[in-house]
């Protein structure tokens, strides 16, 4: 059966039975659908069709678990339903709904199985099924890796459909007419006579009806949403200043609290005095916490000027003191006995270089610690009572809070409400929950108080879990004008087991991330090897968007790149003879035409860089131009191609594109954590400035549909961004940059 005809039998199959909670693969236990959340809270006349369509006598409510960080996840995955469903967008309301097993991730286990099985074929369908069943039992419900789109677009059209028709079944049942003579249209069942039954009327009689799960899903030709542009459901909230965060939780009786931390991260408290903070009218209490103190008082303000009163003693923590700590880590890991994965080994690399000994090109590059650095200050608030607790906070893994909460406080999960609420920026800083710890840790010294904690900014940046640092080697060699061996070995601490271990996950075998972004790119060199190892944790990291390929994209491409200038090739011309993927070379012709790449190097100071990085399944390659000028560089414009499958909406595709194309290049220009004594140096946004708005490129962006599969876009223009800009830099100027952020070594106008 050829590779479509598989793709879309197993879509039927997720997407049919996944309207229920389940999936249609593997043993009994597996195939048997998780019982629907939202059946538990149901008021008399209210309907509950799958998890994620509620149906009340005054409106629809879609349910939309995927947190919304700024990416539009409640709109893309409202539209998913509202496509099959036949309502419009603005007849709905939305609601993350409650956390719950059937909300688990399918998507990430793709990730997962292309790393343990490289390829595509029965084997690694067979590793996808098998991940997938451990995430469903482990009932992992988590926004990230880019699966937003890809997880609900089976999924929630399916969803919508079996609602759809099952409110035609009670259409039939109330009014006598045969189902197959109605139809929907607008939130409403029509009538043969041309008369219409709201859905909403329809609530009561939907009690009595058993939901319709075998249904077929439209035809492309067919849908009304997907593919269009459509007004976002938050566009009026977020142009008036009205729309709310979890920020913005107001609740009777609350107070406010903010913490002061062991700057040397995964410190003790040491000893202090309260003296001063007592002195702050409006400061109530000062509590101790897991690595510090919380102080509580009437305003966040006056929590602020709580915390910076206390005279406090720090004990050393367990992070290296001095950077040169944490490189010469990395330097020592490039060792056998370090050795992760090596998931891409063509060819002979090592008889290659030999026969190329006294020729051999090699190189080294750096990449450093990143903050998250999301603009709504990090917050949550929890009230705890004696046999319940209510949280209210932004987060991408809500169950793993519910967990975490229960641990703490030792009340059972389901006397925990967990209200999530939209988050004002993340890049993966909502996939830990330590500020829900903590607000936890303080609210139950004041039991029946609502506490809204708030991180400063000093606190979060200086105790975030940034990105991985990490570090490449590349070896290779050219012949007759062509790249002919390429090796790169990565180092890198494992972003995975730093996370997971908090949240009390172990993850056995090698770590996908250090190799991600390199090991699978689509380049048929005669002789390729990429390793990777596995450097000692050292600062605690967490994912930072585009995780391992955000530094393996800027290592491959610069590598690739040093070679294609020795041989004297095109940057261009010498990928798209290597790929050996029709998606890939698509995109790499799709930029080259939209860029009307000529070469590198414009003369007149104006250089091109060509980077590709397939990150997440989607290949993504981008074009950038910079002059130099004389207050600096200036980046000019940047030309962005990406295959994703399916582009739900061009409109949000073109955003969140050229938002990861300004992000990846920005943090490549300037941003860097870096640790004196044990501590992050970096503490607010005057030392961690990402790219200023004059210093925005204009930005061209083409999605490609040519895949047989949908995919998220979220964190793949990322990884090519600064690779693109370090190749234009060097054809401008001739300066060859290895290490990021390139602010240390040119100058940016």
């Amino acid at each position: 059966m050829s590779r479509a005809g598989k793709i879309a039998r197993r879509s039927f199959l997720v997407g049919a039975v996944a309207a229920a909670g389940g999936v249609a693969f593997g043993v009994w236990r597996y195939r048997t659908p998780y019982a629907n959340p939202l059946l538990a809270g149901l008021n008399d006349g209210e309907a509950a069709l799958t998890p994620y369509v509620l149906i009340r006598p005054d409106g629809i409510t879609l349910i939309t678990p995927r947190a919304d960080k700024g990416q539009g996840a409640y709109q893309v995955q409202a539209m998913l339903l509202a496509e099959e469903l036949d309502v419009r967008p603005d007849q709905v309301s939305v609601d993350p709904g409650p956390p719950d097993v059937a909300y688990w991730n399918r998507a990430l286990a793709e990730e997962t199985a292309a790393f343990l099985v490289p390829g595509d074929g029965l084997a690694q369908d067979a590793a996808e099924t098998v991940v997938s069943a451990a995430s469903k039992f482990l009932g992992l419900q988590i926004t990230g890796g880019s699966t937003t789109t890809p997880d609900g677009f089976d999924k929630l059209r399916a969803a919508g459909a079996s609602a759809r028709e099952t409110l035609k079944a009670a259409a039939a049942r109330a009014t006598g007419h045969a189902v197959d003579t109605l139809s929907t249209r607008d939130g409403a069942v029509l009538l043969p006579d041309g008369s219409k039954l709201a859905y909403t009327d329809l609530a009561a009689q939907l009690a009595e009806i058993e939901p319709v799960t075998d249904v077929a899903l439209r035809q492309p030709s067919e849908w009304r949403l997907i593919g269009h542009a459509t007004p976002r459901l938050d566009m009026v909230a977020k142009s008036t200043g009205t729309q709310g965060y979890g920020i913005d939780v107001e609740l009777p009786g609350m107070v406010h609290a903010t913490v002061v931390l062991n700057p040397a991260q995964n410190g003790a408290l040491g000893s202090y005095d309260t003296g001063e903070t007592f002195k702050i009218p409006g400061v109530q209490s000062v509590v101790e916490i897991t690595g510090g103190l919380g102080v509580v008082a009437d305003t966040t303000w006056t929590a602020f000027k709580g915390a910076r009163a206390l005279a406090v003693s720090w004990p050393d923590g367990p992070v290296p003191p001095n950077m040169d700590d944490h490189w010469q880590a990395l330097s020592d890991s490039f060792d056998d006995d370090a050795l992760d994965s090596r998931k891409r080994d063509d060819g002979d690399v090592e008889a290659a270089i030999a026969a190329r000994a006294g020729n051999v090109i090699e190189a080294e590059y750096r990449a450093p610690y990143l903050a998250h650095a999301p603009l709504e200050p990090v917050n949550a608030t929890v009230r705890v009572d004696e046999d319940s607790v209510e949280i209210w906070t932004g987060t991408q893994i809500p169950r793993f809070v519910l967990a975490n909460v229960a641990r703490i406080t030792g009340v059972a999960e389901e006397n925990i409400t967990l209200n999530v609420q939209m988050i004002g920026g993340s890049f993966g800083h909502r996939l830990e929950d330590t500020v829900v710890r903590h607000a936890t840790e303080i609210a139950m010294e004041m039991r029946g108080t609502p506490v809204k904690l708030t991180y400063s900014r000093e606190e979060d940046m200086t105790h975030d879990f940034p990105r991985q640092i990490a570090m490449g080697r590349m070896r290779g060699t050219v012949r007759d004008g062509r790249v002919e061996a390429f090796e790169l070995g990565i180092a890198m601490p494992s972003v995975i087991l730093s996370q997971m271990a908090r949240q009390g996950q172990s993850v056995p075998g090698p770590d996908s991330q250090i190799v991600a972004g390199a090991f699978e790119q689509p380049f048929a060199l005669p002789h390729q090897r990429v390793t990777g190892y596995r450097a000692p944790l050292l600062a605690p990291i967490s994912s930072w968007r585009s995780v391992g390929a955000s530094t393996n994209g800027f290592f491959y491409n610069a590598g690739l790149d040093e070679l294609i200038h020795a041989a004297g090739a095109d940057p261009l011309e010498e990928r798209l003879r290597l790929c050996n993927d029709p998606l890939a070379r698509a995109v790499l012709e799709a930029v080259g035409e939209m860029s009307d790449w000529t070469g590198p190097n414009l003369g007149d100071g104006v250089g091109r860089g060509v980077a590709f990085t397939k990150s997440f399944g989607v290949p993504c390659a981008e074009v950038v131009e910079v002059e130099t000028t004389q207050s600096g560089l200036r980046i000019r414009r940047a030309w962005v191609a990406a295959e994703v499958g399916t582009v739900v909406d061009p409109l949000n595709f073109e955003n969140q594109v050229a938002g990861g194309v300004i992000f990846g290049l920005g943090h490549a220009m300037n941003c860097e954590i870096t640790y004196a004594d044990g501590r992050a140096e970096q503490q607010n946004f005057d030392s961690f400035q990402a790219m200023r708005l004059y210093q925005t490129p204009r930005i061209e962006v083409r999605g490609l549909e040519n895949g047989d599969r949908v995919r998220g876009v979220g964190e793949p223009p990322v990884p090519p961004a600064a690779p693109a800009l370090a190749a234009a830099i060097f054809a401008a100027t001739g300066t060859r940059l290895r290490e990021m952020p390139f602010s240390k070594f040119v100058d940016f106008a």
